[in-house]
């Protein structure tokens, strides 16, 4: 029997349309013995960092050498490069907007392939669907046994953004960020137990959330859990979720109402 490849997708298409099928069936027309698995397709409409922090938080649980195939692309048409993305584990599809800064710095990466061999491409190519006809089509072909170097030229100057750290040095008042906001509500700080000790936790230490625009709406959190049902509800509480992330959430609410929280927002720890 022939080796079955796993390829996953990530999309902010919903799945009211065609979209995702027509992928799908691209992928499968090209090489049958592919098993798909969706991550989600309902990331926030063009919203890139969204779609790249759920692609960090999913990627690694998928056996190695799986095809991750993530399409959220609000300037598809362009002069953006589609890319594959070659790492120690992985190999990543998609366009060249941002979307896999999580991966250059968390995986080895071995190789970035600026996709050019049209060859390879659903024909013909529709300029507000390259996920049909440049991307799925890729991934059929990776996961046949073609050879990535024949799908174009390595790059080293593919587009990144900066995942913020946390400042820690003031040791006393550690400054970080919130990085992503669930459907939830629930608001994922950049804080980890690297940065914070429970130690500090458990003696009092507490967070604040610092409204931009008005400093007065800034609030306090002063309750840390270990899990949701430990809290009140509508209460305001911070605990680490299984993303490895330091959350603030609410029991039964939405963190992100109650703070008025946005991406990006500062968030500071401050040391008992």
């Amino acid at each position: 029997m022939s080796k079955r490849h796993l390829v996953t997708l990530l999309t902010d298409f919903g799945t009211t349309d065609h979209f995702v099928a027509a992928m799908k069936g691209v992928i499968l027309d090209i090489h049958r013995d592919v098993d798909i698995v969706d991550i989600s397709h309902d990331i926030p409409p063009h919203d890139v960092f969204a779609a790249a922090f759920v692609l960090n938080n999913a990627m690694s649980y998928f056996p190695r050498f799986t095809t991750h195939v993530a399409v959220v692309d609000p300037t598809v048409g362009s002069a953006r490069r589609p890319i594959l993305v070659m790492t120690d584990n992985y190999n990543f599809i998609g366009p060249d907007n941002g979307l896999f800064s999580y991966v250059y710095q968390t995986e080895t990466v071995n190789r970035v392939i600026h996709i050019t061999a049209d060859y390879y491409f659903r024909q013909p190519v529709c300029p507000t669907f390259h996920g049909r006809d440049v991307f799925a089509p890729i991934a059929g072909y990776l996961a046949k046994g073609v050879d990535p170097r024949k799908m174009g030229e390595p790059i080293t100057d593919y587009v990144r953004f900066d995942v913020p750290r946390p400042d820690v040095s003031d040791p006393k008042r550690l400054r970080g960020a919130i990085l992503h906001i669930d459907r939830f509500g629930n608001c994922f700080t950049n804080f980890t137990k690297e940065h914070i000790q429970l130690a500090a936790l458990r003696a009092g230490g507490r967070f604040q959330v610092i409204h931009p625009q008005d400093p007065a709406k800034s609030r306090e959190v002063t309750k840390f859990v270990t899990h949701y049902a430990e809290a009140q509800p509508n209460e305001l509480f911070a605990l680490f979720s299984s993303t490895g992330y330091l959350e603030i959430a609410a029991l039964k609410v939405p963190a992100a109402r109650v703070l008025e929280a946005r991406r990006g927002m500062e968030v500071q720890f401050v040391v008992p």
